[in-house]
Formats: structure tokens, sequence, C-alpha cells
């Protein structure tokens, strides 16, 4: 599928049912995703609502609570390739979602260490 692609809270998107299902156009495993997330939340949700480009693409398709997610918000204000690259790492945003010991938090941590490494 080519290079890895972390969303700026640290869950890699390039790992992620719904990514990995748009980018096959994939329609059946949409419908199925979009069924199931209806079902969860309560919500009607569409096939078109189930595909996702990565939240750090600006022209792609994108889940509809990227639009809204304040994490997303803050970084693509900050100019930043995901939280670990913010000099306010990690704040509470990222605290209340990535706590420690989850594997989105595991890979913000790590670039961090990398950054850190590497400056």
């Amino acid at each position: 599928m080519g290079e890895r692609m972390v969303a700026y809270c640290g869950i890699t998107c390039t790992d992620c049912d719904a990514f990995i299902a748009t980018q096959a156009e994939d329609m059946d495993a949409l419908e199925k995703m979009a069924a199931a997330a209806s079902e969860q939340l309560n919500v009607e949700m569409t096939v078109a609502d189930a595909m996702c480009d990565g939240c750090r693409s600006t022209t792609g398709r994108q889940i509809g609570y990227c639009h809204e997610c304040a994490i997303r918000v803050c970084a693509v204000q900050k100019h930043v390739e995901t939280c670990a690259h913010c000099s306010d790492y990690a704040c509470e945003k990222v605290e209340g979602f990535s706590k420690p010991g989850t594997p989105h938090r595991a890979t913000l941590d790590q670039i961090y260490a990398d950054l850190k490494g590497a400056s």
C-alpha cells in the first residue's frame, strides 16, 4: 500500500480498516463498517461516511468526526505533522485521547523520542 501514514493523534491510518477499504475501493467492507457503526453509535451512517483517506489529507475523504476532532483542528492550526511534533507535546488534548499504554500513544511517544534523539 505504500508508506505508513500516522494521524495527528498517533493512530496509524494505514492500519485502519476504513482507510484500507477506502484505498482498495472495497465497497462491501465499507458497507459493513457503516452498518456496524450505525448500530453501535445509534446514528445513520452511509458508505460515504465510512470512507477515509486519512485525517492528514487535505483534499481526500475523511470520516465525519475528523472535521470536528479537537486534536486534528489544533494540529492543522499549528502546522505539525503529528502531535509528537508539537512543542506542547503531550498536552491535555493528547492526554485525554491518547492515554499512555495505548498503541496510538506508543506511536506518538516513539516519534517524539526519535525527534528528541535527532536534535
